[in-house]
């Protein structure tokens, strides 16, 4: 660029001179130009702005004139052209990054095959959301030129100040140069996700990564790969994230513990938690507050929220900073140890070098502190309790974080009123009995200091078979299989971290994994002749890939029980290989079956009736597309035709872009849902990484985009230490003394806890477990006027008397669904012919009935719109008749039996409020009547717990203090059965 305008400007000098001097020699046979005026002469004329004032005389003056004029004609439009050109090249290519810039300011480069708008908004938001990362610039190093998006967003004022565009390759040296890689703080490096072929999508990041290494060694990499057996190449990398192994796992937990993708999507998303606190939901605003915790560290010794627990247990330490200060303490790390640990559980005694985790709205450093007010707290607790004394009484001490959460008092929980009733059974919220009668409150055990050894040791689940001991009878006839406790002995790839795992004491022949077809081992053909006495788990992918393995690992994970564990069916579009079913073989019901999710008889084959959850992968094929925002076309539909026709299963669908998940569960005319865009529109104006977070979907944890699991890689360069919390969450490493995530289901006995606060004791006083969140379902009316209002409520009534017609069922339906009615017997048949011509033939009688109703409810103008609701209800009634009708001929057809299907018109009015407050029943006899579940992190003490609320736990590790003795092991055994009792299945399961 230099060198061009260099010559450029030669070239102008020496025309003007030539052009002044040989006018100037020339002219003194005329009038005797001076070598001024011909200079003046020779620039008005080559800006063709000629004047006319001063004119060559004699001929062979205005003979040099027209030569040099030709001269410049050709010559200067050349320079121009190829000086223009090279300006363009310049501005697509982005020039250099300046060595004295690179030495005076901090940047890091991020190396992309191809940049998309969304991949580069969320990088930038993610990396600069950190505020001490406000001074470092990026500079993109893409071999693509920037397309009009990206150019368009880099042209902000915001963002054109901060990143820098290189358009070359890492492979060279050249470039590497360009972007001053040496002396850069990190190198990020992304795999493109949307290739056909994501093997060569891998090779061209560990090329990348390769190069990156051979040319600035000291500069740290960040690297993403997309399938797990590239892994190992790229072990050289200080951060390194297997997007298959993520997601794989993270499926896998959805299925037991309720949308753990939500969960681990907002810890590892930056937020301030302000979204949603300016909407008139009050679960908006819950939602959105709680949002902003996140996962952060702090030294022991240095930290106000911990200091004062040193030499005192983790279990201690996790709940009172919890009550005083409303943060959660998850894990911790020895200073002479690099290894992390999820609660180590009650026998780790705090040491001042320790490491924290913790999970919080802000960090400890950005908290304010106020003294005075519970310091008055504190006096006023001790003269109202003075005459109360023994060993439970801890002290409560100064300091409230000022985070909106209230500090409790649940030290002396035994000398208040009940205001709840007992229950619990056999599970470890069970009542206390010795002083939970009368007119006391139940108390609640206070969290020791130290360890009893005879109250808190886990149970040794490898000495211990009690638990997966199972009569014959309960067998009904079928054979004992045992399990043993062990490490997988074949890995599908290099890498994979060892878990122990229930695992079949003899490999399984390979033709007894085909679900639907027999061998000479069983001639079983359906699910249904498996007799499996859990519901099963299917996964629709389109090919048997080696990250399908870490979908198996932590469903057969050695902490689960033999009870818990669910069949596993991979419903797969191509055969697998030997090397896969080798590596599956040895992990007890785990089967696979050729087909597609898009083929109903391949659903019914697989046994999708008998099924509590299926898990949709995106598939390869299908991420790229011509048009942008389509690759998740075919996946969005199938699923709801799926939603349809089974309306009961639930259904965790993996997409390629998240804004897509808008169209999930898709229903026209869905007023809230127009609402909800107009929040996420609200949100992403002021600024918000969470925009989507709102939808119901994701917030139900039913929908899921690989592509939110960026901002970990991201966020790791300020936390180094979240891809190995995230990894331990997710069961995908398994660290000795680390514990492990899985989740209890609140039960009406459970409600004498109340508070999330006093569950927060209860646990960490009776099983050192540690929760961290809450998923929460309840019931939601989606009103919009008061009209509305009065109409709906007349739907549900008509629509439960529309359900007594249609069947013939010989008893009564009892109470109506707005006065919740009780539950009664189901009836099994409905389905069959004869009922179209009775729905038919009854809709008159409907009519009339509504036609003498609607004027005494809500006047004549009203009865008419009321009457064609109830029109609208008939037919949609019939539509789901008709898709009963289609899938049982279809289960005819292939044999199967239609006893285990039940669609929502055969079921119950207790069954379908049932399965409303579970979530999996989205009620589409009425539009302004739904569900909604929603994730809450690190709630605040004093949130009232509900009924059906399942609350994440981190449960300590089960071998990681195994006593000596068998006695010890025994007693303590018989202490915990209510916590290892794989009886108590509401625990993990829905």
């Amino acid at each position: 660029m230099f060198n061009q305008v260099l010559i450029l400007f030669c070239t102008l000098l020496c025309l003007v001179f030539t052009g002044t001097c040989g006018i100037q020699h020339l002219e003194r046979a005329g009038e005797n130009l001076s070598l001024l005026t011909s200079f003046y002469f020779c620039i008005v004329t080559f800006s063709t702005v000629g004047y006319g004032d001063v004119t060559p005389k004699i001929w062979p003056s205005q003979l040099l004139v027209v030569i040099m004029i030709c001269v410049a004609l050709v010559v200067l439009p050349l320079q121009f052209e190829e000086l223009v050109y090279l300006w363009m090249e310049r501005q697509k290519s982005g020039g250099n990054y300046s060595r004295h810039r690179a030495q005076t300011e901090k940047h890091v480069v991020l190396c992309v095959s191809s940049l998309k708008i969304d991949l580069l908004m969320d990088f930038l938001n993610e990396f600069y959301a950190h505020p001490r990362l406000q001074d470092y610039y990026v500079v993109i190093l893409c071999p693509t030129e920037m397309d009009v998006q990206v150019r368009r967003v880099l042209q902000i004022p915001l963002w054109s100040q901060r990143v820098i565009y290189l358009q070359g390759s890492a492979l060279k040296d050249q470039d590497l140069m360009r972007a001053k890689m040496d002396n850069g703080e990190a190198c990020f490096i992304l795999s493109s996700r949307n290739e056909v072929d994501r093997t060569a999508a891998d090779h061209q990041t560990i090329l990348r990564a390769w190069a990156v290494k051979d040319f600035a060694p000291n500069c740290p990499l960040y690297v993403q790969i997309l399938k797990p057996e590239n892994k190992f190449h790229v072990k050289f990398a200080d951060h390194v994230v297997c997007e298959e192994e993520c997601k794989y796992a993270m499926l896998a937990l959805n299925c037991i513990c309720p949308a753990t993708s939500t969960l681990i999507t907002l810890l590892v998303h930056t937020s301030r938690g302000q979204e949603g606190q300016e909407s008139p939901e009050q679960w908006q605003r819950m939602y959105g507050r709680c949002s902003g915790n996140e996962v952060y560290h702090i030294r022991m010794g240095d930290s106000k929220f911990f200091r004062e627990y040193e030499g005192k247990s983790f279990t201690y330490a996790a709940f009172h900073a919890h009550k005083k200060y409303g943060v959660c303490l998850i894990g911790l790390k020895r200073e002479d140890n690099k290894s992390i640990l999820l609660n180590p559980g009650p026998r780790h005694i705090l040491a001042a070098s320790d490491t924290c985790f913790y999970i919080n709205i802000t960090k400890e450093e950005n908290s304010a502190f106020i003294f005075k007010q519970e310091e008055k707290r504190k006096k006023r607790a001790f003269s109202g309790q003075g005459l109360h004394e023994g060993p439970a009484r801890l002290p409560v001490h100064s300091i409230i974080a000022s985070m909106g959460t209230v500090a409790m008092d649940l030290q002396g929980t035994e000398h208040r009123p009940t205001q709840s009733v007992g229950g619990g059974g056999g599970s470890k919220l069970a009542l206390p009995t010795e002083n939970g009668s009368g007119s006391r409150r139940p108390s609640i055990a206070p969290v020791l200091e130290l360890a009893d050894s005879s109250a808190l040791l886990p149970c040794d689940l490898l000495s211990d078979q009690s638990e997966d001991e199972v009569t014959p009878s309960d067998d009904e006839g079928l054979s004992v299989v045992e399990y043993v406790k062990g490490y997988p002995p074949n890995s599908p790839y290099i890498g994979s971290s060892p878990t122990l795992c229930h695992l079949l004491p003899v490999k399984a022949p390979f033709c007894c994994l085909r679900l639907d077809k027999g061998c000479k081992h069983n001639s079983y053909e359906d699910a249904k002749a498996y007799g499996f006495k859990n519901k099963l788990i299917i996964v629709s992918a389109e090919t048997a890939g080696n990250g399908l393995y870490n979908f198996i690992v932590p469903l057969r994970a050695y902490y689960r029980s033999r009870k818990e564990l669910n069949p596993i069916v991979l419903l797969l579009d191509n055969k697998p290989d030997h090397h896969f079913l080798e590596a599956i073989c040895c992990f007890p019901m785990v089967y696979y079956m050729e087909g597609s999710v898009d083929n109903l008889d391949s659903l019914l084959q697989c046994g999708i009736i008998y099924a509590d959850n299926l898990v949709v992968v995106d598939k390869e094929s299908t991420m790229s597309a011509e048009e942008d925002y389509m690759a998740d076309a075919k996946t969005i539909v199938n699923v709801q035709t799926m939603f349809r026709l089974f309306p009961s299963l639930s259904i965790t669908t993996e997409l390629t872009h998240p804004s897509n998940m808008r169209f999930m569960q898709f229903r026209a005319k869905d007023s809230y849902s127009l609402a909800l865009s107009k929040l996420e529109k609200r949100e992403r104006e002021n600024g918000s990484n969470l925009a989507f977070m709102f939808r119901l979907p994701f917030a139900a944890g039913r929908v899921f985009s690989i592509s939110m699991l960026d901002t970990l890689l991201y966020q790791s360069f300020v936390k180094d230490y979240m891809i190995t919390i995230t990894r331990l969450l997710l069961g995908l490493d398994t660290t000795p003394g680390s514990g492990y995530l899985c989740a209890m289901k609140i039960t009406e006995g459970d409600l004498w806890i109340r508070t999330y606060g006093r569950l927060f004791q209860k646990l960490c006083s009776s099983s050192a477990e540690i929760p961290i969140g809450i998923y929460r379902t309840e019931s939601h009316v989606f009103s919009t006027s008061e009209p509305h209002d009065l109409r709906a409520q007349s739907q549900i009534s008509v629509n439960m008397e529309d359900c007594e017609d249609t069947r013939e069922v010989k008893g009564p339906w009892g109470a109506r669904a707005g006065t919740g009615g009780s539950s009664h017997s189901r009836h099994t048949g409905g389905g069959d012919p004869a009922e179209h011509p009775l729905l038919r033939r009854k809709s008159l009688q409907w009519a009339r009935r509504l036609s003498r109703r609607g004027p005494k409810q809500v006047g004549r103008a009203a009865a008419a719109e009321w009457i064609s609701q109830q029109r609208l209800s008939l037919y949609r009634r019939s539509e789901r008749q008709e898709l009963s009708e289609l899938v049982k001929n279809r289960m005819k057809h292939l044999g199967l039996p239609t006893t285990g299907y039940e669609d929502v018109a055969n079921l119950t009015a207790s069954d379908v409020m049932n399965r409303v407050n579970l979530g999996y029943l989205q009620d589409e006899m009425n539009d302004h009547q739904n569900t909604l579940s929603y994730v809450l992190i690190n709630p605040p003490p004093d949130t009232r717990l509900e009924p059906n609320d399942i609350v994440y736990l981190i449960r300590s590790d089960p071998l990681a203090h195994v006593a000596s003795s068998s006695q010890s092991r025994k007693s303590s055994c018989s202490h915990k059965l209510s916590s290892c009792n794989p009886e108590t299945r509401d625990e993990t399961q829905l």
